[in-house]
């Protein structure tokens, strides 16, 4: 499926006066939507900042008649017009936008996008004089984007051709709005690019089929910091958990795609961000019950492909970051050739484990992920992301992904990139009292980390990768309950959510 060019967006900036409106095509505008704050002179003055006096009044007279409206963030009243100014538009969405804070922004923004999308519409967005900083409309910009997103395999279907276009009208000249407009449509695209995947069923997406999409795009990048490199066969040798898991589908086998983005510069700090890329989760020989729950598992490469948009918006946005993105390939499928509870690996690095549950494999390719980036790739950040654990839900819910590491200024920056994106995490605690978990008796560890009875997965999980970094700044990031969707909420839809490219975008360009 071709990737959907989001901006077809015309994103333009102008003067709100009639004379200047002349020969930019707001006579093709279908639809105006205006910002509003819950002070009811705002949205007087909003009013009559787009529309002129006569407009304003007929349609202050309209709002009377809704007096429920209080503008409060995401809420919309929706107006008919038959005003000059906009000899086009017959509808107006006043959108009220709360309190301003990003949060309301992201509300209001993706409101906007589901009451236009699949419409193929010409919008204009009217922006309040209280919208003052280009972050801010980005932001509205972002939501609308993502929660316009859609996607099926339907040949008659065209997406493409029904997602509405965008038009910007500033009162005034905004200082970095061009260039914080071009961020966003990077970064929106490069999370429906990270969609796409995760939705793609798993009779098509394989680890083969993620290798070739990821030389694909880099081509398609053509950006020389850019390099790709597959590694298949007996390249794998070394890689004992991902061959584990990936051997239970010989054909065509498991997959370790590095993409590697090297700008210019001497003194730039190298991040490496591994990605789990279990393309399907059968549970091995300990197969999942009941069975309807393997019907969301082909979400379970989640990871790699949040990793492998990261690096590709990253390299167009030009960061002085140098930053590679491993992505650990495997199905774990049924099969005469599956690895066996009581098996034991050797991980990348040397240390063995004993697999006590086949269920619990996407913690087996991450560990020879961060090994290989810990032994070979001299990082100074190390991440790993990943559908890893239903505990995580537990007590985070679906709003939060669950943040480990041991540095606590990272810890503070990456929640502070996570607020200000909308891809929000929640630090965990690493309890040392725990590791007894880790104990076997016929390896160095087990990998399910479940002995002594704790009942806390999501801990023992990141105590278990913990043990594959030596002694980096590391963080794990689970996002068994951010990664997916089951309602169409906000800036997700209903399935994979794209998560954490925005987070680990904004936190690797603040470095």
């Amino acid at each position: 499926m071709p990737l959907i060019d989001l901006l077809s967006l015309a994103v333009e900036k102008t003067s709100t006066s009639a004379k200047s409106r002349k020969g930019i095509g707001f006579g093709q505008i279908d639809a105006l939507a205006i910002g509003v704050t819950p002070e009811k002179k705002m949205a007087k003055s909003a009013l009559s900042e787009f529309l002129g006096k006569s407009g304003s009044s007929e349609l202050e007279a309209e709002m009377g008649k809704w007096p429920e409206f209080a503008a409060k963030a995401g809420e919309i009243l929706e107006i008919t017009y038959s005003g000059e100014n906009f000899p086009k538009v017959t509808r107006i969405y006043l959108v009220g936008t709360g309190d301003s804070s990003r949060d309301a922004i992201r509300k209001a923004g993706a409101a906007i996008g589901r009451k236009v999308k699949l419409s193929g519409k010409s919008v204009a967005l009217g922006l309040p004089k209280e919208f003052t900083a280009s972050k801010q409309i980005s932001t509205f910009v972002s939501a609308l984007l993502l929660s316009q997103y859609t996607w099926n395999l339907k040949s008659e279907s065209d997406p493409k051709k029904k997602v509405a276009h965008l038009s910007i009208i500033a009162e005034r000249e905004i200082p970095s709005l061009e260039a914080d407009l071009e961020a966003a449509r990077i970064v929106s695209e490069a999370v429906w690019n990270t969609r796409d995947l995760v939705h793609t069923p798993s009779n098509i997406k394989n680890p083969e089929y993620l290798a070739k999409f990821a030389k694909s795009a880099v081509a398609k990048a053509k950006n020389s910091a850019l390099t790709v490199h597959v590694r298949a066969g007996k390249e794998l040798a070394e890689f004992g958990g991902v061959r584990a898991v990936g051997n239970s589908s010989p054909k065509p086998g498991p997959r370790v795609i590095e993409i590697s983005y090297k700008p210019r510069g001497t003194k730039i700090p190298h991040v490496v961000i591994v990605g789990k890329g279990i393309t399907f989760d059968t549970g091995g020989i300990s197969l999942k019950r009941p069975y309807d729950t393997m019907m969301a598992m082909k979400s379970d490469m989640a990871g790699a492909a949040a990793v492998m948009s990261t690096v590709l918006a990253l390299a167009e946005l030009g960061v002085k970051v140098r930053v590679t993105a491993l992505m650990m390939c495997a199905e774990n499928a049924l099969s005469a050739t599956s690895q066996r509870p009581s098996d034991v690996i050797t991980h990348f690095g040397g240390k063995t484990v004993e697999v006590l549950n086949t269920d619990a494999e996407g913690r087996l390719v991450l560990a020879d992920g961060l090994a290989y980036a810990d032994l070979k790739l001299n990082p100074d950040y190390i991440v790993d992301i990943a559908t890893l654990t239903g505990s995580a839900t537990l007590g985070l819910g679906r709003q939060y992904a669950a943040m480990y590491t041991r540095n606590q200024k990272v810890a503070k920056k990456l929640y502070e990139s996570g607020e200000i994106s909308g891809d929000r995490v929640w630090h965990m605690p690493l309890i040392d009292d725990y590791k007894s978990s880790l104990h076997s008796d016929i390896a160095d560890i087990n990998h399910t980390a479940d002995k002594d009875g704790f009942s806390a997965g999501s801990v023992t999980a990141a105590l278990f990768l913990e043990e594959f970094v030596g002694k980096r700044t590391w963080v794990h990031l689970d996002i068994a309950g951010t990664g997916r969707s089951e309602v169409d909420a906000g800036e997700y839809v209903k399935g994979g959510t794209g998560f954490g490219v925005r987070l680990l975008t904004e936190w690797i360009s603040s470095l």
